[in-house]
């Protein structure tokens, strides 16, 4: 668990930072364990820019649209 956090407290709309509390390695570390999970590779750059849980789903879906159609 990267995070420590319990699942029902995350939201869609729940922000890494303020409301997460997900600092930069962390954030690093959620990127490697989502490409991990879902078996792609997302661009870093644009992996670290998403901010919250339900722009991280649909970044997500996307890669995995893309590599896995």
């Amino acid at each position: 668990m990267i995070l420590n956090i319990d699942s029902s407290q995350i939201k869609n709309d729940s922000d890494f930072a303020s409301d997460l509390g997900a600092e930069s390695l962390q954030s690093v570390e959620l990127v490697a364990g989502f490409e991990e999970e879902f078996e792609i590779e997302m661009d870093e750059e644009e992996a670290l820019s998403v901010s919250s849980v339900g722009e991280a789903v649909e970044y997500i879906a996307k890669v995995v649209a893309d590599q896995h159609g």
